[in-house]
């Protein structure tokens, strides 16, 4: 790549390792307040994240990662995001997500049903987690 002012440094971890790591021109990543795209030279950051995908731009690539939730501190064009987890678009299991989708659709219904407004949260966060692993994976 070019010189270091020119590029990001993208690392995102899980309390289980380091799930991607990479040098990059641009960076997108959906926060609390809406969706925040990075470049190089940036102002510091930190900012809570939704479970959405975050994306990563590098030599005419996009990688494309599922993140459940966490944080981005950005600063010195370093991008740091920590995360419950996190999977990389090709390593998502679709069919397992899409199993975890329908154990959390069918939770809601009981839990509604009951209403259980815990087990209802739990479930609808497990949903949204699924959905996002999808989405990922298919795109």
């Amino acid at each position: 790549m070019a010189d270091h002012s020119s590029v990001l440094s993208v690392s995102i971890v899980t309390p289980d390792g380091r799930v991607y790591e990479h040098e990059a021109t641009f960076l997108v990543v959906v926060t609390k307040l809406g969706q925040l795209g990075i470049l190089p030279n940036h102002v510091p950051v930190i900012t809570s994240l939704e479970v959405d995908e975050v994306r990563v731009q590098h030599d005419g690539e996009e990688d494309r990662i599922a993140v459940n939730g966490g944080f981005l501190e950005f600063s010195n064009n370093t991008a740091t995001i920590v995360a419950d987890s996190a999977e990389r678009q090709d390593d998502i299991d679709v069919a397992r997500a899409e199993s975890a989708r329908e154990r959390a659709q069918a939770s809601i219904k009981k839990a509604q049903a009951a209403h259980d407004s815990d087990t209802l949260a739990r479930a609808e966060v497990a949903l949204r987690r699924a959905v996002n692993r999808i989405n990922v994976a298919k795109h």
